[in-house]
């Protein structure tokens, strides 16, 4: 399926794919797990792909990822992929060192193979009306526990004005550079790219995304994933 729409900036996405997904208790990667005999990642850089604005793809992948290349997507001529680090923000910050002439970046995580085509659209047209970027994102509807180290709850936060972090994350190259290259010089925990440009003193806005965007993390999510992708590609 191609988006189809006027308004085209030049958009590089850079795919954070370094993980080797330990809490899936597997012996490969989760990227790298199949869904009707085609892999996460795949499922991935597809759609990023079918995008008309996202010119290139930097895949950030582990140092002895041994998986990749054996994709028949890894020969497309739109992606490149790069090795990462230990830390997602190193990986992140790896595919932004590949030359680009792209004045903006999608970071989507390698694990969240649902995206869908309107979630993704919503996000890149948020360029025409701000600055800075924005970020995928659902507002949160259980009730947040704190919780001390023994197990114990200590007391529940005000939800009202809390949402969970989804990707892809939209900002400028430069800027995004910028401000992980500063929250590593300054040992900072940045968990997501939104974190760094907020650290800088930046204020992305938020998109609401489908909770249908949902990322790999144990095996029960699999099921669920592959109910999401038979909506998306009528399989």
């Amino acid at each position: 399926m191609i988006v189809k729409n006027t308004f085209k900036p030049e958009i590089l996405a850079v795919v954070p794919a370094a993980g080797i997904g330990k809490r899936m208790l597997l012996d490969i990667p989760k990227q790298y797990i199949k869904i009707k005999n085609r892999t996460i990642l795949e499922y991935t850089l597809t759609t990023l792909l079918s995008h008309p604005s996202i010119s290139h793809i930097v895949v950030s992948l582990h140092k002895k990822d041994n998986y990749f290349h054996k994709l028949s997507i890894s020969s497309n001529t739109r992606i490149t992929p790069v090795i990462g680090g230990k830390k997602r923000i190193d990986s992140v910050l790896s595919g932004l060192l590949n030359p680009t002439n792209a004045r903006w970046v999608i970071v989507h995580d390698a694990v969240r193979p649902c995206l869908s085509h309107q979630d993704l659209e919503k996000l890149i047209s948020i360029i025409k009306i701000n600055k800075i970027g924005g970020i995928l994102a659902r507002p949160a509807f259980d009730s947040i526990k704190y919780v001390h180290e023994n197990k114990k709850i200590s007391y529940t936060i005000a939800r009202k004005k809390l949402w969970h972090a989804l990707t892809p994350q939209l900002f400028p190259v430069n800027l995004l550079r910028f401000c992980l290259e500063k929250s590593i010089r300054d040992n900072v925990n940045i968990t997501d790219e939104s974190s760094a440009l907020e650290y800088c003193g930046y204020h992305p806005l938020i998109v609401l995304g489908s909770y249908k965007n949902i990322k790999i993390t144990f095996p029960e999510d699999l099921v669920f994933a592959e109910i999401y992708l038979k909506e998306i590609y009528n399989m």
